[in-house]
Parts: structure tokens; C-alpha cells; sequence
């Protein structure tokens, strides 16, 4: 955290603004005393200048704070982020002969971007930005300039019964030239061992110093056996896309990575974040609450110093209506982890759900920069618009819109993101274009009960109040039924005083 205020401190360029500050004002003094003795003034003009100066250093601090924040020029900041300590990790070609072994190559490269991630001297481009790049034959350099990155890793897995053979390069993106380079052919259970000598390579590479707590946190093992590490990088596969087939097919390889190893306090909170998302876009299954609840007991019982683990029981606890829980859970999971995407976002839903918009934007913002994904970046842009902030609610959508762009070139049967890609492109004066992709997203899943809502949030921001408080209708029929949520999610506001929405909140 110390770290952190240092570098912000040094970025808003304070130390040299203090130090301009108290050099003109020793300057001042300087005259001043001169004056004094010149013309033999009886007023106590040294005392005054002084106390002003004095006055003014606080004052000239946070005026330096807020406006550095704000300084150096465009290109300068660029360079700053394309330092040496950037890097993109590619999603890993997979040349196995079954194309069932892809879950291996994803799974690899997203935990090898989840474990440098936790570093905080290392630029990591996200998993949706890196995966959005999956299968195209791209020179490495040029996406390396588009990502606005220093280093890019790339690579490929081939699996061959037992044998694992896994080659990976390092390569500067401003040359070309491999920076690092090596081929693993090894047994299946030294998964563990090279995704380790991989990030290790990497930090050496671009001497990134660690902390004790990073290095602890890079090279954690998170299960002893890599059958249960398997499925759960399956699980993973699929936890990613918001369809309900493919939670519940992430929540069964949770299940049966803790099968296998019933210590495994990762599949745990896998399993509970799986039951949390289906019983929040698919309100209508049972049992997906306290499925959520006793696997997050489970894991923090096994790991009690496990971020996920406390992110997790965070959410189940959330679900169950006991948020004073919850914000502390979710803050020992930020305390453990301060980039844990988990965490920060569903303590941003706690807040929205309470209307602390404030507070929630902010988590919103830090969910973002943990984590590249377009729920947060929307429920960002939401919350902005709902304090107010129009031109910054503008600058958030498009960048929502930006990032469930990515998501759907991965996931196009995605009716989530369908509907708030369609939100964000009427909130940034696309409305033809957003409406139409209203359309797809129910064309995708006409069951949806969260697409529907989502739809009707849109209907309302546009002024079609039948239609929306028809999609509304819909939704609560089909099992959408957060009160709490529609009680104060912005996008509804036009139809608060509607006889019909009245009537609906009545049923609610």
C-alpha cells in the first residue's frame, strides 16, 4: 500500500510542486526581510508572509494532487505505460490432436496472467484484451504496440497421453528478439512445476522485484493433484461465459476437482461463485444459495487466508441478505489481495443494491483494473450516471461498449453481454444500433430472466415505458426477483410513478 502512495505521489508530480512551492516562498521571506531593513517598516511583514506561507502549503498540496493527476502530455503517459514491466500473455495455441485439450492451453495462459497480475510493479494486459488476439496469426510485435506493451508472451501446448510438451517465448516487443525461450516436455503432473518456471522466468527477465507476499502468492500450489487441477481449469473454461449451461457445466468440474482432492479450497469458492451466478441471472433454480453458502464455508475453512475463499463467502452472503457480513468479508479479501476481481465487484453490487453509488462506482472502477470484463466496466458507467456525472457516465459506457465488444468476438451466443452492449450503444447515441441488439439478445435466450430485465432497463432509458414495464413483466414471471435492485437501479426511474410498475413492486 506504501508503495502504491509512492508511486501515485511521484506520478502526480507533488514532490517537485511542494518543492517549487517552498523555494518561491523562501524567496518571498527573503525579500520580505530585505524590505523590512531597506525602509525600516514597523509592520511585521516577515511575520505575515510567514503565516500565509504556512496557510497556503496544505492548500498548495491538494491543489498539486488534483490537478497532477491530470498532468504530462498524452505521449508521456503512453511511454509510462509501455514501460519494461509490461506484458501481454497470448492465449497458448493448442496443437494437441483433440481439440477437447483446449480447456489445458486457455487454462495455463490465464493462470500464468492471474499469477503476474498479483505483481504490483508488472503492467498485465487483461484476459479479455490477451484473449481477444485467440487464434489469429498476428505478428507479435504489432500486437504487442496495440496492447501498448513492452514484452508479449506467447506459446503452445501439446498433450500426448501423459506427456506434456509446452514451448513459450518472451519476445520485446520493440525488436522483436526473444528476450527468454524454452520447451518443457515433461509428465503431466509437472503442470505445476512449469506454470511456476514460466512466471519465474518472466520476473527474473524483466527484473521485476518482488515482495514477500507476491512471491508467496506466485508460486502458491493450489491443489496437490493435478487430476483435480485439471478440472478445475475446465471449470474456469466455462465459468467465464454467463450462459446457464455453462455455470452449471463450471460448477460440475468444481465438484469434481474437490472429489478428488476434498482440500482443494479453490474448487470450493469455484463451486460457490458458480451456485451465486446461476441463482443471480437464473433466479428461478433452488438450492443455488445454499449450495453458494456451504461450499464458501468449506473453503475458508480449509484455506483461511485464501482471497477467493473470502470473495466468495462475500457473495453467498450477500445473496442471503446479511451485507454487514459481507462488506467484511469482502474486505479481508482485498486486504489479502487488493487486486482480487471477485471481491470488488460484488461489494460493488452490495453497494449498488443499498444505493451507495458513490462507494460503488469506486469499487466498480477498482473491479475494472483488476480484472478487464464488461459487467463492472457497465455497472461503472451505471452508477456515474445515476450520481450525475454525465461526460464521465459517457466516457465509461464507451468503454463498456469497448470491452463487451472483445468478450462477444469470444463469446457470440453471450445474451448478457448482448444486452448491455445494447445499453451502453443508446447510451452513447447508437440508438438504431442499440435496440437491434436488444433484439438479439432476446432472440439469443428468450428464457433469460436477467436479458429480459436488462432489455426493460433499456426500453425505460429510451422513454418506451409500455415496452419496458412489458419486458419487466416478463422477467419477474420468468424469476427475476431482486426488489431491492430494481427499487434503485437508475435505469427505471421513468417509471416509478407507472400504475403498472407500482403494481409490479406491490407483486415483489
Amino acid at each position: 500500500m506504501t508503495r502504491i502512495f509512492a508511486r501515485e505521489l511521484v506520478h502526480r508530480r507533488l514532490p517537485q510542486i511542494i518543492g517549487l512551492y517552498l523555494a518561491a516562498g523562501w524567496g518571498i521571506l527573503e525579500f520580505s526581510d530585505w524590505a523590512v531593513a531597506h525602509f525600516e517598516m514597523t509592520f511585521p511583514l516577515t511575520d505575515v508572509v510567514v503565516a500565509v506561507w504556512l496557510v497556503g502549503l496544505p492548500i498548495a498540496a491538494m491543489l498539486g494532487w488534483k490537478l497532477g493527476g491530470n498532468g504530462g502530455s498524452a505521449a508521456a503517459t503512453r511511454s509510462a505505460e509501455s514501460s519494461a514491466k509490461s506484458i501481454a500473455v497470448l492465449p497458448f495455441a493448442n496443437l494437441s490432436d483433440s481439440p477437447d485439450t483446449e480447456y489445458l492451453s486457455d487454462g495455463l495462459s490465464e493462470e500464468i496472467i492471474n499469477s503476474l497480475a498479483k505483481i504490483e510493479d508488472l503492467n498485465v494486459v487483461s484476459r479479455t484484451s490477451a484473449f481477444a488476439y485467440k487464434g489469429r496469426s498476428q505478428d507479435v510485435r504489432k500486437i504487442g504496440r496495440e496492447l501498448n506493451v513492452a514484452s508479449v508472451l506467447e506459446g503452445s501446448v501439446r498433450v500426448s497421453g501423459s506427456q506434456l510438451r509446452i514451448t513459450t517465448q518472451l519476445i520485446n516487443v520493440a525488436d522483436g528478439y526473444h528476450l527468454w525461450s524454452e520447451r518443457f516436455d515433461r509428465e503431466m503432473e509437472d503442470l505445476f512445476t512449469i506454470e511456476d518456471e514460466i512466471a519465474e522466468n518472466v520476473v527474473r527477465t524483466l527484473r521485476v522485484i518482488l515482495g514477500e507476499n507476491e512471491r508467496h502468492a506466485l508460486f502458491r500450489l493450489p491443489t496437490q493433484d493435478v487430476r483435480a487441477y485439471e478440472y478445475y481449469l475446465r471449470g474456469r473454461q466455462f465459468f467465464h461465459q454467463s450462459r446457464r449451461k455453462s455455470l452449471e457445466y463450471a460448477r460440475e468440474m468444481f465438484k469434481r476437482a474437490v472429489e478428488i482432492d476434498p482440500d482443494y479450497a479453490l474448487a470450493y469458492a469455484g463451486i460457490a461463485n458458480s451456485s451465486a451466478l446461476i441463482h443471480t441471472y437464473y433466479p428461478t433454480s433452488e438450492g443455488d444459495v445454499e449450495r453458494a453458502d456451504e461450499a464458501s464455508r468449506r473453503a475458508l475453512q480449509i484455506d483461511p487466508n485464501l482471497p477467493d475463499a473470502h470473495a466468495a463467502r462475500g457473495f453467498a452472503l450477500f445473496l442471503m441478505k446479511r451485507l454487514p457480513e459481507a462488506e467484511e468479508e469482502f474486505e479481508r479479501a482485498i486486504e489479502l489481495d487488493p487486486r482480487n476481481y471477485e471481491a470488488h465487484y460484488f461489494y460493488g453490487r452490495t453497494c449498488f443494491q443499498q444505493g451507495k453509488l458513490e462507494e460503488a462506482a469506486q469499487r466498480f472502477e477498482h473491479a475494472v483494473a483488476a480484472r478487464e470484463d464488461y459487467p463492472a466496466a457497465f455497472f461503472a458507467a451505471q452508477a456515474r450516471e445515476a450520481l450525475g456525472r454525465k461526460e464521465a457516465a459517457l466516457a465509461a459506457y464507451e468503454r463498456a461498449l469497448r470491452i463487451a465488444e472483445k468478450h462477444m468476438d469470444l463469446n457470440p451466443d453471450d445474451p448478457r453481454a448482448a444486452t448491455m452492449r445494447a445499453v451502453a450503444l443508446c447510451r452513447t447515441g447508437r440508438l438504431e444500433e442499440g435496440l437491434e441488439w436488444a433484439q438479439r439478445a432476446l432472440a439469443i435466450d428468450p428464457e433469460d430472466a436477467s436479458v429480459r430485465y436488462n432489455v426493460a432497463c433499456l426500453y425505460a432509458l429510451e422513454g418506451k415505458s409500455e415496452e419496458a414495464i412489458g419486458c419487466l413483466e416478463d422477467a419477474i414471471d420468468a424469476g427475476f426477483g431482486s426488489r431491492d435492485w430494481i427499487a434503485n437501479d437508475p435505469d427505471l426511474a421513468s417509471l416509478r410513478d407507472h400504475p403498472r410498475f407500482k403494481a409490479l413492486m406491490s407483486r415483489l
